[in-house]
Order: C-alpha cells, then sequence, then structure tokens
C-alpha cells in the first residue's frame, strides 16, 4: 500500500536571487525578492499564502518576521531549524500539512547575505563539548570525517578533488553559478590547505542569495503555468549534535533517512535520474553516495573519480555546481531543491540531465549532524 504522503503535494513553482554578492541588503530582503519571483512564476497572490516554512541563524522567530514582513495572517507556521537540512524537512512538513487541511498554499523561503555581512576576523563560536580543544568549526569536524574515511578505506585527496572538479565542470554550464572558472584535481591539490585533509577548493563557497518555492495539493498542482514536481518521499534522520558523538565518522544518518525517502516513495537508487547533495565539503558527497547505496560502503571515492558524478557521466550529481562551485549562503538546502525541481522540468539548457524524471535531494545539517533525504518526480511517476 503506498504511503499516504507519497505524491500528496507539489512543488509548482520556484524562485531564485542572483547568486554571490547582494550589497546593503538583509537576508530578508534578499529572501523577498526570492518570493516575488515565485509568486509571479505561480500567479499566486501573497494573501493566498496561508502556511510558511522558513528559518535562519539569527533570528528564532522567522516565521513571524515573514509574515509580518509579507503583511499576510498564515494559518499554519514552522520555524524548525535543524540546520542545512531544515528546508528538505520543510517538504515532509509542508506536505503533510497539505495533506491534512492545515493550509492550502505553502511557501517556504530562504535568504542570506552571509557573503556582505561577514566582518574579517574569527567568527564566533557556538560551545560545544569540543570547545575546550579549540576547533575551528565547522571544517574541523569534517575534517576528521574524511581523514577517518581515507584511514579505513585508502581513499586519497585526489579522489576528494575530483568532487570539486566535477561540481565546478556543472558549474561552468550553469551561468547562475557564483564561480565558473576552470578548474583541475592539481588545482584542488594545490590550494592553500585550510584543515588538513581539506584545502581551500575542497570547501564550499560563502555567498549572498534567496530562494522560495510554493507548494499546494496534488489536486490543484495542474492548475498552475509550469509543470508541477511532486513530493515522493522524505526522510529525516540524526545520530548525534557534536561530532565526538557520532558513533562512526564514516557513516552518516543518510544512512537511516535515505532508506526511508525511497521506501515511502517506491523506488530504489537504480530508479535515480539525478542527485542533489549538500556538499559543504568534497567528503560530503563520497560519503551520501555511499549511504545511499549509490556504492558500497568504502567505494566513494572510486565511485566518484574519471569524471563519473561529472558531465558525462553515469550518476549526474549537484547539477548546478552544488556549494562549491554555485552557491552556499549558509544554509543550502533549498538550492539543491530547486535545481532538482528545475531539472525535472527539463528547463536547465547546456547542464539539463535529458528525459530526468525522478531525483534526490539530501540535505545536510550542522556536522554531519541532520539528514534529511527528498524523492521528486514528475507526473510520469505518480
Amino acid at each position: 500500500m503506498a504511503h499516504p504522503l507519497r505524491g500528496a503535494a507539489a512543488i509548482v513553482g520556484v524562485g531564485l536571487t542572483p547568486f554571490g554578492e547582494l550589497h546593503g541588503r538583509t537576508s530578508i530582503e534578499i529572501m523577498a525578492e526570492a518570493v516575488h519571483n515565485v509568486l509571479a512564476e505561480t500567479g499566486i497572490r501573497m494573501n493566498q499564502i496561508d502556511g510558511i516554512f522558513a528559518s535562519n541563524f539569527h533570528d528564532g522567530l522567522l516565521t513571524l518576521s515573514v509574515a509580518e514582513y509579507f503583511g499576510i495572517h498564515p494559518r499554519f507556521m514552522d520555524g524548525t531549524n535543524i540546520g542545512g537540512s531544515s528546508f528538505v524537512n520543510s517538504l515532509q512538513s509542508a506536505a503533510a500539512a497539505l495533506h491534512l487541511g492545515l493550509c492550502d498554499v505553502a511557501l517556504i523561503a530562504y535568504g542570506s547575505n552571509a557573503r556582505t555581512a561577514t566582518r574579517r576576523g574569527r567568527s564566533p563560536q557556538i560551545r560545544t563539548a569540543e570547545t575546550v580543544y579549540k576547533p575551528r568549526l565547522p571544517i574541523n569536524a569534517y575534517a576528521l570525517a574524511a581523514s577517518r574515511h581515507m584511514h579505513e578505506f585508502g581513499t586519497t585527496r585526489e579522489q576528494l578533488a575530483e568532487v570539486a572538479v566535477a561540481a565546478r565542470a556543472w558549474a561552468r554550464l550553469n551561468p547562475a553559478a557564483f564561480t565558473r572558472g576552470p578548474l583541475t584535481v592539481q588545482d584542488v591539490l594545490s590550494a592553500r590547505m585550510i584543515v588538513d585533509p581539506f584545502g581551500a577548493k575542497d570547501c564550499c563557497l560563502v555567498t549572498d542569495g534567496g530562494a522560495a518555492m510554493i507548494l499546494v495539493r496534488a489536486d490543484r498542482a495542474k492548475d498552475f503555468p509550469q509543470p508541477p514536481i511532486y513530493v515522493l518521499g522524505v526522510g529525516s534522520a540524526t545520530t548525534h549534535n557534536n561530532i565526538c558523538a557520532m558513533a562512526d565518522l564514516t557513516t552518516t544518518a543518510v544512512a537511516e533517512a535515505a532508506p526511508r525517502a525511497f521506501g515511502m516513495a517506491g523506488i530504489t537508487p537504480a530508479d535515480v535520474d539525478l542527485v542533489e547533495l549538500y556538499d559543504a565539503f568534497t567528503i560530503n558527497t563520497i560519503l551520501f553516495l555511499e549511504d545511499m547505496g549509490f556504492c558500497r560502503k568504502g567505494e566513494g571515492g572510486a565511485f566518484v573519480a574519471n569524471g563519473n558524478i561529472a558531465p558525462g557521466g553515469s550518476l549526474p550529481v549537484n547539477t548546478n555546481g552544488g556549494g562549491l562551485s554555485c552557491v552556499h549562503p549558509g544554509m543550502y538546502g533549498m538550492f539543491l531543491t530547486i535545481e532538482a525541481v528545475q531539472q525535472l522540468r527539463g528547463e536547465c539548457g547546456a547542464r539539463q540531465v535529458q528525459g530526468a524524471e525522478i531525483a534526490v535531494c539530501n540535505g545536510n545539517g550542522g556536522y554531519l549532524s541532520s539528514q534529511v533525504t527528498a524523492v521528486l518526480g514528475t507526473a510520469a511517476t505518480l
């Protein structure tokens, strides 16, 4: 028997801002541009939005701020923040709220001025169990996982570099990507070392950017100008908060979240046409592909080598350029999801994955802490 949420809601519109440096604007002003863009795409009026899903790192009452800013009075609000995976998680919450009739038009939105608001100097650190050791978070946490994967499975810096090179190859096909210059494995290996084994090119961008999407129930999904993209399955999981509590540094909670999402959607990895992953660091892509079942544990380094996830490879991964080359304004989950939607709508130009009908997204939060996997599909997959 099919899960009641499989295909119950659909994404009927998306909106983005330019990526990079949006000087003189607050995060909510950047968000507003994305929201107005999604309203223009769908033809929905602001006062028709009755469900708000929003979060960021600096406003714990963001859903209230959004409602106030836009002058709307929603029936349903959710500001759950579990890090960068929050917006993939919102797909499940929005689908459930729509299915239960708690709202009719759900808005998921994010905006950030992370690049232009940053001040030189050391960023403030949240006090954690590791604080006494003065880590440089989050990079130390991810470097620890990468080092352990290299120790256990022989993964190499060259294989990590292949992830960055593949992301850049996709970004070079994406006019909206922030960083589009050529990049080789040797460029990655020669880049300034940040935290062993990561050099500067193993680490995500810091940009400004905004994103928004609107979901409605499936029975209304075909009433809008763009083809609806259906939420087929979502699964979430967490194994820790602080990296010192992660039981196995080489296995993430994706190993639990992805099977839940795939089970709800009724698919296997063999059915997937493209994958959009939260690549805050190069190790993420390797870990998540393994934990989703696209390759066996420990074989991720070999899997990403030789252009296998780049344009022309066997599995298209992070087709917009990802957080490594396209956009990363502090929380990346919205942007990878919108790339999946645009791919399934067939509107990605030179980077389009031909015939794509099923996309898998994975949001990551904290220090490999929260993982949320979503399966999206075209009408043909219902």
